[in-house]
């Protein structure tokens, strides 16, 4: 079940027109849960570097998640995460840092399958 998640990913990147290279790796922690890690490097040479801590039922259920993206010069364009900051959210609560570490606004996580299928087109 994990491994076809993963190869789903792979294989949605790898047929992506605008990703240039990607490097993604996969540790499979049960039948279930694993620690997916990538960096997906775009043609107008931004980055996305992803985490996600995934388990996998009937949904796929994402326990820990961070997507940084960044222009080519390394300057955050935004970075979506349940990193707990607890003086402004709930513990692990859902956000986005748009554009700096301190602008942050409540969200719920994009679905990087969903993603890359609307970029495939």
């Amino acid at each position: 079940m994990i491994e076809e998640y993963y190869q789903s990913l792979v294989h949605l990147v790898t047929h992506a027109r605008l990703v240039r290279a990607h490097e993604i790796a996969l540790d499979a922690r049960s039948e279930h849960t694993a620690f997916i890690r990538g960096d997906l490097y775009f043609t107008d040479n931004s980055r996305l570097h992803f985490r996600e801590l995934v388990k996998l039922e009937d949904e796929v259920k994402r326990l820990i998640h961070v997507y940084h993206y960044q222009c080519a010069d390394a300057v955050l364009i935004f970075r979506y995460d349940n990193t707990d900051h607890p003086t402004l959210f709930p513990a692990h609560s859902h956000h986005k840092h748009d554009g700096s570490q301190a602008n942050m606004i409540a969200v719920e996580p994009p679905d990087l399958d969903l993603c890359f299928k609307r970029l495939n087109g």
